[in-house]
């Protein structure tokens, strides 16, 4: 428990003067990378590598073998994440060619990251926006990172994605406004909000974790969530979320009103967990999160999930979720939306935001190598 402790604890170090980046909730990151914490690991195996020079610590990497995305994208990868290292490329060198060696003794062929276990966890080397604040579900690192593995020689690019941030519109742009309603009207599709018990105990919690599994199974890398993780997730946002910021969009042209779609928003935790001790809730680490999640003191809100199955995609289910939820963001007082990361690729997802104002600042890459 040491090492993982101290393993957690050098992002938290390397960090502690930068400006842009937010610290990571340590909670979350030590459930995260326990093998008795994380559903992940009845599909995943991983190891955590430490560099030192001498007795100081230089750099982390986690090496991860995701057996469920690699059956069902037909590879053979092992994943880098969490990594994190000084100025020095023998270190960065080093700690990948430590994971690319356990990758090679489990039989892989190829090295991809920054990865996660799943989807879930954060994704991607920050390659653009350096001077821009980060948020708590975001990897920020330094420039030098990607001067050092593209100067390794064998990484490519094999994924980016975009982040866009959207400036919350005082009144909700007309054009957008009348498009919602006449989706509602034309495919009799309703908004609804839930109450906790409904999503925790009435199985609706499960329902939107089940669109994230149909509406994201073609995308990177993308392995489907257990009910175990579904069980872990529903846990850890639906709980605490504010239900207020959390729209779902039913048809109701179906007898049980399926649900369709869905979006789930967090008021912004920058400010809060930076004047946390490195992320810890105590001792009064928690004061500063609960003024956020119960009177919203941020004029910044995350766009956390947001996921419309495909057949209703195609009939704009999207502009109901974002004409609900802007309405909140308005009587919160939120000034800007924090778009998550989305692929480059993904024409449709990033086209979303022609009605809004917002603009693209920051890009991180996913790299891949042949071992």
């Amino acid at each position: 428990m040491g090492d993982l402790k101290r393993f957690i604890q050098f992002h938290y170090d390397l960090y502690r003067d930068c400006q842009q980046a937010v610290p990571f909730l340590y909670s979350e990151e030590m459930n995260t990378l326990r093998h008795d914490r994380n559903a992940c690991f009845d599909f995943c195996e991983s190891v955590y590598f430490m560099a030192f020079r001498g007795d100081e610590m230089v750099g982390r990497v986690a090496a991860i073998i995701n057996h469920r995305a690699n059956e069902r994208w037909q590879r053979k990868d092992v994943r880098f994440g969490w990594l994190d290292f000084i100025d020095d490329p023998e270190v960065s060198r080093a700690l990948l060619e430590a994971v690319e060696e356990w990758g090679r003794k489990k039989g892989m062929k190829d090295i991809a990251g920054p990865l996660g276990f799943t989807d879930m966890d954060r994704e991607g080397l920050l390659i653009e926006g350096f001077d821009q604040d980060a948020t708590m579900y975001i990897n920020y690192n330094y420039p030098y990172y990607q001067q050092h593995i593209e100067q390794m020689g064998g990484f490519a690019k094999d994924n980016d994605y975009m982040e866009y941030r959207v400036k919350v519109p005082e009144q909700v742009p007309d054009k957008f406004h009348k498009i919602a309603e006449m989706i509602r009207k034309r495919y009799n599709l309703q908004v609804r909000k839930f109450t906790r018990k409904e999503l925790l105990e009435g199985g609706k919690g499960k329902e939107i974790f089940d669109i994230i599994n149909a509406t994201y199974k073609d995308l990177y890398g993308y392995s489907q969530l257990s009910e175990k993780q579904i069980n872990q997730l529903v846990d850890q946002y639906i709980k605490v979320a504010d239900l207020n910021l959390v729209t779902a969009i039913e048809d109701w042209n179906t007898p049980e009103h399926k649900m369709v779609g869905f979006g789930i928003t967090f008021p912004s935790f920058n400010q809060a967990l930076r004047k946390s001790k490195d992320g810890k809730l105590f001792p009064f680490g928690w004061w500063h999160i609960l003024k956020v999640l119960k009177w919203h003191k941020t004029d910044v809100v995350d766009l956390l999930l947001i996921g419309v199955l495909p057949e209703y995609r195609a009939k704009g289910a999207n502009s109901l979720i974002f004409d609900d939820l802007i309405q909140w963001f308005q009587r919160y007082g939120f000034k800007w939306a924090e778009a998550m990361p989305q692929m480059e690729s993904n024409e449709h997802m990033r086209g979303q935001w022609q009605y809004l104002e917002a603009t693209q600042h920051r890009r991180h890459r996913c790299y891949r190598k042949p071992l």
